[in-house]
């Protein structure tokens, strides 16, 4: 390689540590699908980015079902006694 691209040159640093423990294999994308998360690195989500997702200020989690059960008193006081 005569001139690494920006996400070489990151890859490069990041396993600089292992040289000579490991061997680095070329795998074309079409063999090898599933590597294609792994070879972004992902970026802030910020109002500048083309990708921004505008987060809620206070997200709420809606309730979408409920079950209340009466227990008899008995039954919390062995509970704390126990």
């Amino acid at each position: 390689m005569k001139k690494p691209n920006r996400n070489m040159l990151r890859w490069q640093t990041a396993i600089q540590d292992y040289r000579g423990n490991m061997t680095i294999v070329h795998k074309a994308g079409s063999i090898n699908k599933n590597s294609d998360g792994l070879s972004r690195w992902s970026s802030a989500n910020t109002p500048n980015k083309a990708a921004y997702v505008p987060l809620e200020e206070d997200p709420q989690i809606k309730i979408e079902g409920m079950h209340i059960t009466d227990v008899g008193s008995e039954l919390f006081k062995e509970v704390r006694d126990s």
